[in-house]
């Protein structure tokens, strides 16, 4: 597994805390940021499954 997949996994986490703590807080700026998080961290990860698909064919071939 790509060190990518695994920091954009904790990314997206640590962003649905962020966004769940701005709608129980009622803070949109927390809310915001949580859902930024969220999305950097889906980017990150689907970078990290591109390496690992690209890194299983090299091997096959």
């Amino acid at each position: 597994m790509d060190k990518d997949r695994m920091a954009g996994s904790a990314k997206q986490a640590k962003g649905s805390v962020k966004e769940m703590a701005g709608k129980i807080l009622g803070d949109n700026k927390l809310k915001a940021e949580g859902a930024a998080d969220k999305l950097a961290g889906k980017a990150q990860n689907a970078a990290g499954s591109v390496k690992d698909a690209v890194r299983d064919a090299a091997k096959k071939h």
